[in-house]
């Protein structure tokens, strides 16, 4: 059985953080999940696409949290007006990631019937790329890397062997033979290219 899908029916426990703290996670998570949603149908990749979905489930069980924390911080009348508007912006997030589920639901449609959206996914202020690390390059940080190219650079997976790294932070290794999953500017991921010596 999928991860994701033993994920769905865990029982979800209250773990103790402010509702500052589990809206960035939302946040943080509903900006991760529609890059690899649209990198799951830019590849093809059904494993990207699992991930998606392990996302959704991670999101729902964060706007769960975020309810049961708003219900034992509201003291008063007022205080409970503040948590609605919160709890508001929580729907707002969990569509996001539902919306993104819906997008590798497309990965079941055949490829040849899904054409123009390889088109449409190229365009854009940003673009997502998968550029593959020399072999034999020398190792490098994700942070070293992200000078090489303009602002809005943005690693956002990493295939090591048959492993995938989801959401790398900017101290992690990059080594020769990894492949990047990239979101950002195409010109700056052509500078990143250059700099690598990716030549496509």
């Amino acid at each position: 059985m999928k991860l994701w899908k033993k994920k769905e029916f865990e029982e979800v426990e209250y773990r103790p953080k402010t509702v500052r703290e589990i809206l960035t996670d939302m946040k943080d998570t509903s900006e991760l999940i529609v890059d690899l949603a649209y990198a799951a149908l830019l590849f093809n990749s059904r494993e990207i696409a699992d991930e998606v979905r392990l996302l959704e489930v991670e999101m729902d069980e964060l706007k769960y949290q975020l309810q049961m924390t708003a219900m034992m911080a509201a003291r008063d009348p007022e205080d409970a007006e503040k948590l609605a508007a919160v709890l508001q912006v929580a729907n707002a997030t969990e569509h996001i990631s539902n919306a993104a589920a819906d997008i590798v639901a497309l990965l079941e449609t055949p490829l040849e019937h899904r054409p123009v959206l390889f088109s449409i996914l190229k365009e854009g202020d940003e673009i997502i790329a998968f550029v593959w690390v020399p072999k034999g390059r020398q190792r490098e940080s994700l942070e070293s890397l992200y000078e090489k190219g303009s602002s809005g650079l943005r690693v956002i997976a990493i295939k090591r062997g048959k492993r995938w790294i989801y959401d790398p932070e900017d101290d992690f290794t990059v080594r020769g033979g990894d492949g990047l999953v990239i979101s950002g500017a195409e010109n700056a991921i052509k500078q990143l290219k250059e700099y690598l010596g990716v030549r496509k």
